[in-house]
């Protein structure tokens, strides 16, 4: 099983999530700068709308699944006895689903065109409302003193939510959400979290090296 990544984007959240379960993926690096692989593969190849994270599995077709919600839901949907997902065709299961497409849409792809300064001012100020709103919602549904966004288990949906925490990137001001604050420093804490940090650094500066050479 292979794990196309990129540096610091929501490639992170499958990592996590597949350290979670104790796989172990190749991670394989996609520079966004250079279009460049870490194992020389054309990315265009693996994926030609050419971002991340793909995941490529080990079936005799070498079938690969796009999007971070698809591919660590179905990560986390192989291993249901580790409780990272609820099960499949239940209303718990539907409001969970809610929850992954709203940290997608309100969240992740709001930062995208603030760190690609994409915006004009009033277009900047108005996504960056969008997005402090969004954080403040996760803030209250924190405030009940639970550990993570459902109760008190760690889930697909904290690791969505930890990845894409890009707020300094993009000018968001939401240091005063301290329920939300802390939420992030206790998934910063988890291993599994330091070991995708950990990883994904060694492999780009691994990739940038072999380039450089």
């Amino acid at each position: 099983m292979k794990l196309y990544i990129a540096q610091a984007t929501c490639s992170l959240a499958a990592q996590l999530v597949a350290n979670e379960l104790g796989l172990s993926p190749e991670l394989v690096h996609f520079d966004v700068h250079d279009r460049s692989t870490s194992n020389g593969q054309s990315f265009t190849e693996v994926n030609p709308l050419a971002y991340v994270p793909v995941l490529e599995l080990d079936t005799a077709t070498k079938d690969r699944l796009t999007e971070t919600i698809v591919v660590a839901s179905y990560l986390a949907d192989q291993h249901p006895e580790r409780g990272l997902i609820p099960a499949p065709s239940t209303l718990e299961r539907a409001k969970f689903d809610q929850l992954l497409v709203f940290v997608a849409t309100e969240i992740a792809q709001k930062h995208i065109p603030l760190m690609r300064k994409l915006l004009t001012e009033d277009g900047a100020e108005w996504t960056r409302n969008k997005l402090l709103n969004a954080y403040t919602e996760l803030d209250q549904r924190l405030a009940d003193g639970r550990a993570y966004l459902t109760g008190d288990n760690f889930t697909v949906a904290d690791a969505y939510v930890w990845a894409t925490m890009w707020h300094e990137r993009s000018g968001v001001k939401i240091d005063n959400l301290k329920n939300l604050m802390a939420y992030v420093a206790r998934v910063d804490a988890r291993p599994a979290a330091q070991k995708a940090l950990r990883d994904e650094a060694e492999l780009v500066a691994r990739h940038q090296a072999r380039t450089a050479a």
